[in-house]
This record gives structure tokens, sequence and C-alpha cells, in this order.
């Protein structure tokens, strides 16, 4: 059925970017193709009682017409479908949902198609929106926190002899109970813990405070009430706790042997910093690449409002569950404990949309494609940070799929660099720690 569906097409506006599309197809079109359906099956056909190939006409339409029909009417409903749309101009958003399917023998096949349309949009000048960009000067305090960052990496654990103080490491033996019951989960051995760094329930930690090695402890604290396993979330339990160990934390000297742990030996503490220092200054540039973009898709947004078709917007809602839900289970989390809703994710799914249909409209006027050492270079960054980065360069273009993800990445940044400039753009002059601070929040 390669030829051009003889139709007849109305299109009505019924609210928003809805349309309710009515289309009408010939009978004798529907016809012919199912008479020449049956014919074809005719000289193939294999009935008890009949030779290959001799099966009378109407045995063939008695058993095989409602099938054949059926598949008729599905493939005609959807060519006339994509060739209506493109005759009337319109670009559906999502599928369409078929209403009223009609079809009589002798009469001409009807149906009515409800969908959603993407909006027109019209960009605002861009020189209306105001981007602030954080600038700052890696200062000698950023790479003496950085170094002392480095030390706590290499910190040395001793035996106290003394009681157990804030800082310290314990290293335990517990087991919880609600009322007496186990739970899932209440147990552990040899379980290392510092005290003060906020890993264990509220009240825990302090409780700890003062024992020491061969001590037996109770400890009563309660769940917080948004505690992730709904089940234990607000109940008061009690651990009964066996201390084995009390340390205290010392830090490394800056000395020729913290020096090439770290792979500068013989260079001396400023090689060291120097080091330090070029690692900030890319992270900060990446961190500040990161909140640019943000800032800027976001005021985008802000400048152009756009009506949202609805299926893309459940499209995304869907997508950022099944994603949700599966990082979540990847962390240990059971399928029973995940208590997901589409309200959690409605405004991110909505901005998401947004974002790339107003990114689609810039890249359709603009006609950007995406520049390919730019591309090479984005896959050649994240490759680095693996063991085999050539093997890694060797995946993403070794599939279409996975390369024209990494296209898309680049020709987000070719559009937000477009932007800026033509954008009102000044500098905000800052610190190291807040543009850090501002990538977490």
């Amino acid at each position: 059925m390669n030829e051009v569906t003889k139709m007849q097409v109305s299109v009505e506006t019924t609210s928003g970017l809805e349309r309710r599309m009515k289309v009408a197809v010939p009978a004798e079109q529907v016809e012919k193709e199912v008479e020449n359906r049956l014919k074809s099956l005719s000289r193939t056909a294999k009935l008890a009682g009949f030779r290959p190939g001799k099966v009378p006409m109407k045995v063939i339409s008695t058993k095989y017409g409602p099938q054949i029909r059926q598949e008729v009417l599905d493939e005609v409903t959807q060519r006339s479908f994509q060739e209506a749309v493109m005759q009337e101009k319109l670009q559906p958003a999502g599928n369409p949902r078929i209403e009223s399917r009609t079809s009589e023998s002798g009469k001409d096949f009807e149906y009515t198609a409800v969908f959603e349309v993407y909006p027109s949009i019209e960009l605002v000048p861009l020189d209306k929106i105001e981007i602030e960009k954080p600038v700052a000067e890696i200062a000698d305090s950023d790479v003496d926190n950085m170094l002392e960052k480095m030390r706590q990496q290499r910190i040395e654990w001793r035996a106290a002899e003394r009681p157990a103080e804030l800082k310290d490491q314990v290293v335990i033996d517990f087991k919880g109970t609600i009322d007496g019951e186990d739970f899932d989960g209440n147990t552990g051995n040899d379980v290392s813990l510092v005290l003060g760094s906020g890993s264990f329930i509220a009240g825990f930690e302090e409780q700890m405070l003062g024992t020491k090695p061969g001590d037996r402890k109770i400890i009563e604290v309660t769940f917080p009430d948004d505690y992730r396993d709904k089940k234990l979330a607000g109940q008061k339990v009690q651990f009964d706790v066996m201390v084995h160990s009390v340390a205290t934390p010392h830090l490394p000297e800056i000395d020729e042997e913290f020096l090439h742990s770290f792979g500068v030996e013989g260079k001396g503490i400023e090689a060291l910093r120097q080091e330090i220092r070029e690692s900030l200054v890319t992270e900060m540039e990446l961190a500040v690449h990161e909140l640019i973009k943000k800032q800027t898709l976001d005021k985008l947004h802000e400048a152009n409002p756009i009506e949202l078709p609805q299926a893309l917007v459940d499209a995304e809602i869907a997508n950022q569950m099944t994603q949700t839900h599966n990082n979540l289970i990847k962390q240990g989390v059971t399928s029973d404990q995940i208590k997901l809703e589409r309200g959690m994710f409605e405004e991110r799914a909505r901005r998401k949309v947004a974002i790339g249909l107003l990114v689609t409209e810039i890249l359709k006027e603009q006609k950007f494609r995406a520049d390919a050492p730019r591309v090479r270079q984005k896959i050649e960054w994240l490759a680095a940070s693996y063991d085999q980065p050539e093997e890694v360069i060797k995946w993403y273009y070794g599939d279409r799929n996975r390369l024209s993800q990494m296209e898309s990445i680049v020709l987000e940044d070719q559009v937000v660099d477009w932007i800026l400039e033509h954008a009102t753009v000044t500098e905000n002059t800052t610190t190291f720690d807040d543009i850090m601070i501002q990538r977490r929040a």
C-alpha cells in the first residue's frame, strides 16, 4: 500500500494545543486492498479438503476476511494519519488517540484522531535576558584547604589511651531491637564509626562519648520521622553495643613520604601546591560552566513562557520516575520501600520539556549542527577518568545512539554560548568556595 491515500480531512481546535482531526478514506480504496490481499492469500493457503491454490475465494473470504480487513484498516489508519498531518501542516506531539473508527461494507472508512501539537514559539529578543557570571581567583587559602583534605585522606588511627572523644573512631558490634523484636538491618559487627560524623541515627554517637574498649552499653534513640524505611520511621529503638577499640586521628606530616604518595617526590611542597592550584582552576571552570548553563537556560525559560503538550510532560515524568526507581534499587532500596508520585516530578519535567522546545527552536532558526571537534573533546574529557580512555572513545563512536546523545549535549552548549553572546552578561566577583556551594545547591 504505497500509493497516496485519497481522503477527506477536517481539523478542529478543541482547546489549547489539542486538535480533533476527522479523516474519511473512500470505501473502494479499502475494499480493493482487502480483495488484493485475499487473492494473494488464496494462492498459498492450505485448507483441509482443498489442493494448495485451489481454495475458493468465498471460503478464503469467510475464514480470513475479518483478520485481513482489520490489518488493512490498521495500516490505512496509520498511513492516512501521517499523510493528513503533513497535508494540514501539523506537528503532532505524542501519539494520537483514535476515536469513532467506523467501517461498514460499501461505506467510507472514517475515524477521528485526537492529539496535541507542538506550540508556536516566538523568542523574545535575547538582549532582554540578564545573566550573572561568577568570577573568582584561586586563593592560597583554597590551596591550603585542599591540602588539608588530602591529609585527611591519609589519616592514621592510633589506639587511644583514654575514653572516646569527639572525632575519635570506635569499632563496635551492635544489635538493635524495637519493643524487644528484631528488625531488618538491626545488627553489625566490627563496624567503624567516627564520633561526630553523623553516620548513625541522631543521638547514637553522642551516647558513645566516654566509652572505652571492653565497654558494653545500652543506647536508646528514635528513628527520624522521614526515615527511608517507613516501617521504622518514628520508632524508638534500643541498641546493645559492645566496644572493641577506640582510636584517635593523626594527620600525616607534609614530608617526602606524603609527597611521594601523590606522585611529586623530589619536587618539594611548592610543586604539589601548584598541581593543587591547577586542579582547582579546572574544577572551578567546570563549575562555572555548569552554573552559567543552568542559569542561562532558566532565564530563557522565564523570558519565553510557552504552552506545553501534556503528552510530552507525561512522557518526561514517566522517564524520570523510572530513572529514580532504578537509582534507588542500585542503592539497595527495595521496591516495596519506594513510594514515587507524579507530583514529585511535575515541575522538573515541565522545565525540561519547555527548555527542550526552546532550545530546539533556536537550533532550527540558527541552523546549528553539532561541532565535531567539540564533540570529540567532550568525549575525550569523559574518557580521561577511565583506565582505558581509548576504549571509551571507541564505545561512543561505535554506536550512533550513544554518539547522538553526546551531540545533543554539545548542541545545547552551543545554544548556551550563542545566547550568552547576545544576552546582557555581568560579572559577579565571588570565591571558589561560594562557587562550589552554588554548584551543589
